[in-house]
């Protein structure tokens, strides 16, 4: 149980990895890109090599409908309160203040995510240790973003290693919850939870880390990351 929890500080560490990165050289456009591209590659290889045989071998299309459908609506739900987050900051920011709600936000996001690892633990060992590797592809990008901000904010450098350490403690505070709550789980119940993980995983895919790695204009070879992203996770499931 400890080494699962050990795997848990791998996306917590990978924040704070894009943070420095991002403090002591600030990358162009296209690298985000390529990241991004390469994370959503990653997540969508869990996803189809790892989690949705273990979800089609056991036939239980009422749990998965369920559980597919709670996760489309939660993060839906979270993708609406966040913009209106951001949105309500934007309109009441002060100049080089915290953007309070848009922070609020990302902590949210990060604790769905870090449950979302309890989820592919639950499924077992080698789907959650993929899916720790993937999310914290996924969340060096995002502590990448978050000090680029910190630094049009004119923000020190403690200052906003401070707020990713917050952020990275909100994604262990979820993988904890999840890993130790999702444990032992029914066979039905475990059933609608890797559904659900499913349906949250494709949304991150397809409207979080695509979507933002499509906001800049980009080259064949950063496409081309998503695919070999995908490749050598399906790989590395075959061999492990």
């Amino acid at each position: 149980m400890i080494s699962i929890y050990l795997y848990a500080l791998i996306p917590v560490v990978s924040i704070l990895l894009g943070g420095i990165t991002g403090l002591f050289k600030k990358p162009n456009a296209g690298f985000r890109s390529s990241v991004l591209h390469f994370a959503g590659g990653v997540v969508f290889s869990v996803v189809a090599v790892e989690l949705l045989p273990d979800i089609i071998k056991n036939h239980r299309p009422i749990e998965v409908g369920i559980g597919f459908g709670l996760g489309i609506a939660t993060m839906l739900a979270v993708k609406y309160f966040s913009e209106k987050f951001q949105k309500n900051a934007e309109k009441s920011a002060v100049k080089n203040s915290l953007p309070m709600g848009l922070l609020v936000a990302l902590a949210i996001d990060l604790l769905i995510d870090g449950v979302l690892l309890g989820v592919g633990f639950a499924a077992g060992s080698t789907e959650g240790i993929l899916l720790s590797i993937a999310l914290a592809l996924e969340i060096f990008s995002l502590g990448l973003a978050v000090v680029l901000a910190c630094m049009d904010l004119n923000f020190s450098k403690q200052k906003s290693l401070t707020i990713l350490l917050v952020l990275g403690a909100c994604f262990f505070v979820g993988a904890v919850l999840g890993i130790t709550l999702l444990a032992g789980l029914s066979q039905e119940w475990l059933e609608l939870v890797l559904s659900f993980g499913l349906a949250a995983l494709l949304f991150l895919v397809t409207e979080e880390l695509l979507k933002e790695a499509h906001e800049e204009k980009e080259t064949l070879l950063q496409t081309s990351m998503f695919f070999v992203g995908f490749l050598i996770f399906l790989l590395v499931g075959m061999v492990v």
